[in-house]
């Protein structure tokens, strides 16, 4: 399983947006996992997601993790509507930022041809 880890001045909004967002809850950490709140551990190779309040450590700053989703436009209104932004729109990828201001892009899903 992998993790994309991300700031947040205000971690409860940003645990509304990503939940909102993705549909996933984001729990408190298990004794040993640090601070902050994540999904629950998933299928082999599943990306978690987690949040933490931001700090000064070199965790502390953003990345730009792909999502994949089933209706990329239905998933940049999601954005705005749960407070985030959309930078750069697409009908394949798009640039986002979340309600902390994270950026993240959101990917099309493709099927096999």
């Amino acid at each position: 399983m992998s993790l994309t880890e991300f700031p947040a001045d205000q971690p409860e909004r940003a645990r509304r947006f990503w939940a909102g967002l993705l549909g996933v809850e984001l729990a408190a950490r298990a004794e040993g996992q640090g601070e902050g709140w994540q999904t629950p551990a998933g299928d082999a190779g599943a990306v978690a997601i987690g949040v933490h309040e931001r700090g000064r450590g070199p965790g502390d700053s953003s990345s730009l993790p792909y999502f994949t989703v089933g209706d990329i436009a239905g998933a940049l209104r999601a954005v705005e509507a749960l407070g985030g932004s959309v930078v750069h729109p697409g009908e394949r990828w798009a640039i986002c930022k979340d309600s902390e201001g994270n950026p993240f892009a959101l990917a099309a899903e493709t099927t096999g041809a």
